[in-house]
């Protein structure tokens, strides 16, 4: 994840970024060029915290069709010569995307734009996955050769192209080419592509590193502390509390919890974890110790056995650790939040309010906080969950906070539920689609747009179409 420049929210700009519905509404009433301008910014330079999970491509692809935006701008953008020196996916990924979203609409110039970035773009596999759900097959079929031109004939190409094919997100495309009755000139170096990939899988599950059986505690301790030499540096405490899972019995707990006290940094984390898991009486002792340690590996690890833990005992030190300013106190939050009874509501409103003024509206712990103001019903927190409503500049974050503002504010149906079916994220969506008040005659509107959009997802057109049951107002 990074760091985005995030506009204003009052602004267009800010809008569009943060995918509010209210971005779309706003940027259909403001000029047209301004209103391009917003986008173009928005497709060109990716708004979102993290691009890998948030989505933006449908919402400004409808604002594309809704503004009848050219396709210049994102044209530049995909061949200017930093393509060859930045090849990250997260440069193009959105640009190509809303592309392939435009196609799936109709637009033959957005899938003709495709086909040459594949052809010449460094994220092409990107370019070509988004064609592999639009593109017909003679499409496909013609860009065959061209997408093969990439791997020069002989071991590295061939192992380059081994890789391509094995790891491709979509399948269709290949196995056109593999195909010699469509596409001979391509088959017979497809096909050796495609065995090549299941031999090198074949070849890893018979050799595996790691852990065997019969392994002893102690073994697997120093396997994982073993990973922090390594360069990169491989974290191993996960996949060791596994195994320490399968090998460890009653008569190992004394040295597990001297591991997890006095060991090196990969042991203590993994004896942190197993013992956390195990609801051992000891491990919320020795996980308060190592979360004010120093070292990151051990205190992050400490607060992450603290989170899985399930036992009455875990809840109870949350009462306490709520209070502290660190993560372990955030944590502590989160655990009451999703876990607490209706007695600790104070607690956790305490906590929200804290967080949003020392942290902000993007604070890793409102991801608990906010839906667990929700869960225990807090009607009081309803003016701070509307601040991180208008203020987060994650779509998902505010998607969960618009889920409790539905069970914490009476307005939330004539409000921010309206807006919400603009919404970028389809479960905001769908949360609009059963809330929103249809007073409003865009809501209406929009209810049937959605209905009829073949580009929407099956829930939010499930939602809808409850909307427009036999005993609905609508």
């Amino acid at each position: 994840m990074f760091d985005p420049d995030i506009a204003p929210s009052g602004t267009l700009l800010g809008l569009l970024q943060r995918g509010r519905g209210d971005g779309t509404l706003h940027a259909l009433a403001a000029p047209r060029a301004e209103a391009l301008a917003a986008l173009h910014h928005c497709l060109l330079s990716d708004p979102r915290r993290d691009w890998q999970v948030e989505n933006r491509s449908l919402y400004y692809a409808r604002l594309c069709l809704d503004l009848d935006a050219g396709l210049d701008e994102i044209d530049r953008h995909l061949f200017d010569a930093e393509d060859l020196l930045d090849t990250a996916e997260e440069r193009t990924g959105l640009a190509l995307a809303v592309l392939g979203h435009l196609a799936s609409y109709g637009r033959q110039d957005a899938l003709l734009l495709l086909r040459r970035y594949a052809i010449s773009g460094a994220n092409w596999a990107w370019a070509l996955d988004e064609l592999a759900l639009r593109d017909d097959d003679a499409g496909l079929l013609a860009l065959g050769e061209s997408i093969l031109a990439r791997f020069p004939a002989g071991p590295e190409g061939d192992k380059a192209l081994a890789a391509a094919v094995r790891d491709a997100f979509e399948p269709r495309p290949w196995r056109l080419w593999a195909d010699a009755a469509q596409s001979p000139a391509t088959a017979d170096r497809v096909r050796a592509a495609q065995e090549q990939g299941s031999f090198d899988r074949w070849q890893r599950q018979l050799r595996p590193t790691g852990p065997r059986p019969g392994w002893s505690v102690r073994e697997v301790l120093d396997w994982a502390q073993e990973g922090l030499g390594l360069h990169p540096v491989q974290l191993r405490h996960v996949p060791a509390t596994r195994c320490l899972n399968a090998v460890a019995g009653p008569e190992d707990r004394l040295e597990i919890i001297e591991a997890a006290a006095f060991g090196p940094e990969g042991a203590r984390a993994t004896a942190l974890r197993y013992l956390a898991e195990h609801d051992d009486p000891q491990a919320l002792d020795l996980i308060e110790t190592a979360a004010a340690e120093p070292g990151e590996l051990v205190a992050d690890a400490a607060v992450t056995a603290f989170e899985r833990m399930r036992g009455t005992a875990a809840l109870e030190r949350a009462r306490v650790w709520i209070h502290r300013s660190d993560a372990l106190g955030g944590a502590a939050a989160g655990m009451l939040a999703s876990r607490g009874a209706p007695y600790d509501a104070a607690l956790v409103l305490g906590a929200l309010r804290r967080t949003v003024r020392a942290e902000g509206p993007d604070a890793p712990v409102l991801w608990d906080l906010v839906p667990g103001a929700g869960r225990l019903g807090i009607t009081c927190a309803a003016p701070v969950l509307r601040h991180i409503y208008r203020e987060t500049s994650s779509s998902h974050l505010r998607g969960r906070t618009a889920k409790a503002l539905a069970a914490t504010d009476p307005s939330f149906a004539k409000g921010f539920a309206v807006e919400c079916l603009w919404d970028c994220e389809e479960s905001t969506r769908e949360l609009a689609a059963h809330h929103a008040a249809t007073a409003d005659a865009r809501v209406v509107e929009q209810l049937r747009r959605l209905a009829a959009d073949p580009a929407e997802e099956d829930e939010v057109q499930i939602a809808v179409r409850s909307r427009f049951g036999p005993e609905s107002a609508v």
